[in-house]
């Protein structure tokens, strides 16, 4: 998200001499402990966590100590201490803290629910479900949080709203019933949070954390719009669920202690489901503790669902891949913000913009136009960046800036600040055709790679070239819709190739959201302007709209798994427009893979009623872990339990009961003869019925069978088995290429669907 990351890397800049200050070298560690080695001499497990500590270090104190998404504590250690810690009694692992960041309304309509509020009955069920929402925190006073309408507060509920800087325990209501804050591991690497600056409370002061709860389980709010841009009603997902904040990033960003810290609280507080639009590295799940708090809410029956990341379109590029949660990529909605630019020799581009002046976007007339690579001395003169304008070049000008390190918004700034009258933002290699709409400060539009190539030849050529540009508000029923976004992250999972990912995408381009009364829409300290919606874009905006939609599942379906949530909405999203082509991939222009989208895009009133799903428990999970090979202590840190591996067991991550399948053949003389069988279990949820198979792929040197055919079900929550074989066939690619085929169940009403993804290596 444009917002927060520009944000997160000037604090960051501005904190690294604090930090290069400290005098003791001490950096914070996450330890986890074995629970169940505690000598019978301690009465409590903090008690012996502290002696443990105390052993290899004197000085040292815990910052949290961990209860439920691990058993253990964190803590600030210089190196030595940290190795020594490692050797004491009962310790697991002391693994050094990382840093997150964050990934970053017309979608009810597009998703279908509007038409189909009866299908989701407004039961107690519904407005008994709760979602906890990791983020930035929350803005109490968006309308988005009204709680007309909504019963008492549920009874399963053991949460708080904590008080601190701008925040009372007023601020909760029957719909945001809960919001606390996790600071301790932020302040113990940048130093105590300057409250001038950012609140020690749950209130938002960056925006994302209120657009991504609005988005899930937001109010109906009428009237809502950013400036006059998508007009309309706005509502979350699930409207009439409950939302618990818990605040975990701040100005430098997101740390893994206090993430690990508010999954432990979530866990106490009784939430359903756990929303988290942020992401770091891609490590071991053993080692990344979104997976491992993640573990801990799956086994207490709670639906993690987190964003793929932002860093598409480059393969392999996904994070929070861990089985256990849900990933969400992101699709475009049908819906855009046209700005047009008309040249001085008369041809016109289409762009995007949600530029509004005082009052309405009036169009910028024929002014002198100029690209900023010629109005600069510096190599990167051509992204606008600060100060690298001449400001006698630009005066009176449109000036054309590139995409690229900067955020878009502050290129505006950067023209602005040196006297231009509008911007033209241009696409480069990196982000091809994708248009992202922007509230810029000065009359802008934003133009696709192919655009800005015949713009800058003008450019280039004319000795006295103009432009101008219109907007034209908001304009709905775009075609085709929706496509993959070219920065949503692909797989292949490049932790766990058989496992494919991301799970499916759902909207996340120029999403209207509730936002906080703190900030000016583009996030930048020059941006005075005040909304209580703002439009904005990445895998952070879809990951909500999936919390709210799995929400609405709970619901409708309590007994229902966090697996069983998952599977239904996997299982029916779609991967064709109703003409019947292929979802598109915005980055190339082509159809989109599995390795974009998933499963597909979601369809939650398909999935109120997917006939059959593919169920998981705790013990498939584990079996997973022994699959991998993790060792005991691997799998004690995320189980939090001693698990043995049953060495007379053959486990394979094929058997997992996933409803996607991840195929991984290697290239060789010897692999013509190679078959891979997979096993998968499937549960009825719907009538009695006779299910027959169908599978359909693009290479014929890949036979493709199932066994059986065909699965009769005779009652409700009835199991039943089949494998798949894949064998090789024909002559194999020199080169490493990947194919894409789809199995589906099918009894004539529903049609039960998974994606297939082949590769070879």
């Amino acid at each position: 998200m444009a917002v927060s990351t520009f944000l997160l890397v000037v604090l960051l800049l501005g904190f690294s001499g604090y930090a290069a200050a400290e005098v003791n070298s001490r950096s914070t560690y996450i330890v986890h402990m074995s629970k169940s080695e505690m000598p019978a001499s301690f009465q409590h497990h903090t008690h012996w966590y502290d002696a443990s500590l105390k052993s290899a270090s004197d000085s040292a104190e815990m910052l949290y100590t961990y209860s439920n998404a691990i058993h253990g504590f964190s803590t600030q250690l210089t190196p030595e201490e940290a190795e020594m810690l490692k050797f004491q009694p009962g310790v697991l692992f002391v693994l050094p803290e990382l840093k997150y960041e964050l990934h970053t309304t017309r979608t009810p309509e597009f998703l279908g629910l509007d038409q189909n509020n009866e299908l989701f009955p407004e039961s107690q069920s519904a407005s008994d479900v709760i979602i906890g929402v990791l983020d930035t925190g929350v803005w109490p006073e968006s309308k988005s949080f009204d709680d007309a309408g909504l019963g008492p507060v549920p009874a399963t509920w053991k949460g708080t709203c904590e008080v601190g800087t701008n925040f009372s325990s007023s601020a909760c209501n029957r719909k945001l019933i809960g919001a606390r804050y996790f600071s301790k591991g932020y302040e113990a690497t940048l130093g105590p949070i300057d409250t001038s600056k950012e609140s020690k409370s749950p209130r938002d002061d960056d925006g994302h954390g209120t657009h991504t709860s609005t988005t899930a389980a937001g109010s109906v709010v009428t009237g809502a719009s950013l400036f006059g841009y998508a007009p309309g009603t706005a509502r979350g997902m699930s409207t009439r669920a409950r939302i618990a904040a818990y605040k975990v990033c701040w100005v430098g960003g997101c740390f893994s202690s206090d993430i690990l810290m508010a999954i432990d609280q979530a866990i106490d507080d009784n939430v359903h489901v756990l929303s988290m639009s942020l992401g770091g590295g891609m490590s071991d799940y053993f080692r990344d503790s979104v997976a491992i708090g993640a573990f801990s809410a799956m086994e207490k029956g709670i639906l993690i669902s987190c964003s793929a990341g932002n860093a598409g379109p480059s393969p392999y590029s996904l994070s929070n891949s861990a089985p256990w949660i849900t990933t969400v990529g992101a699709g475009t909605l049908d819906r855009d913000f046209p700005a047009f630019l008309s040249l001085g020799n008369g041809k016109n581009f289409s762009g995007v913009s949600l530029y509004r002046g005082n009052s309405e976007a009036t169009a910028l007339e024929m002014t002198p136009f100029i690209y900023a690579g010629n109005a600069s001395n510096s190599t990167s003169g051509n992204l606008c960046m600060m100060g690298s304008l001449i400001p006698e070049k630009v005066k009176g000008k449109i000036v054309m800036c590139d995409r690229g390190v900067n955020a878009r918004v502050q290129k505006g700034t950067v023209v602005k600040t040196a006297g231009g009258v509008g911007m033209v933002l241009s696409n480069t290699g990196a982000n091809g055709e994708e248009l992202v709409a922007d509230a810029h400060l000065l009359p802008a539009t934003a133009v696709g790679q192919k655009n800005a190539d015949l713009i800058k030849s003008y450019l280039f050529s004319d000795p006295n070239p103009t432009a101008a540009i219109l907007f034209e508000g908001t304009k709905v029923g775009i075609e085709p819709s929706p496509v993959v976004a070219a920065f949503s992250s692909r797989g292949p999972n490049s932790i766990t190739p058989d496992i494919l990912k991301p799970d499916f995408v759902a909207p996340g381009v120029n999403i209207l959201a509730g936002w906080s009364g703190a900030v000016g829409p583009t996030g930048l300290a020059v941006d005075s302007r005040r909304v209580a919606f703002n439009i904005i874009s990445g895998t952070s905006m879809s990951c909500p709209h999936v919390s709210g939609l799995a929400a609405l599942l709970k619901g409708a379906h309590p007994e229902w798994s966090p697996a069983a949530i998952r599977s239904a909405l996997m299982t029916t999203a779609y991967t064709a427009y109703k003409s019947g082509q292929k979802l598109q991939d915005v980055a190339t222009g082509k159809p989109s893979t599995p390795f974009d989208h998933g499963a597909g895009h979601v369809d939650p009133v398909s999935a109120l009623n997917p006939g059959l799903v593919y169920d998981l428990t705790v013990e498939d999970y584990l079996n997973f872990l022994c699959a991998l090979n993790y060792t005991e202590t691997e799998i004690t840190s995320l189980a939090k339990r001693k698990f043995t591996c049953d060495e007379s067991k053959s486990y394979s991550v094929r058997d997992l009961n996933y409803p996607s399948f991840a195929v991984n053949l290697e290239t060789g003389s010897s692999s013509k003869s190679t078959v891979l069988k997979y096993t998968r279990t499937l549960t009825n949820v719907g009538p009695a019925g006779t299910f027959k198979v169908t599978v359909t792929q693009d290479n014929p040197n890949v036979k493709i069978t199932v066994e059986p055919e065909s699965l009769s079900f005779a009652a409700t929550n009835e199991k039943k088995s089949y494998t798949v074989s894949f064998a090789v066939t024909g002559s194999l690619p020199t080169s490493t290429l990947n194919s894409f085929g789809r199995l589906e169940w099918s009894d004539g009403k529903h049609i039960v669907g998974s994606p297939i993804a082949i590769s070879w290596s």
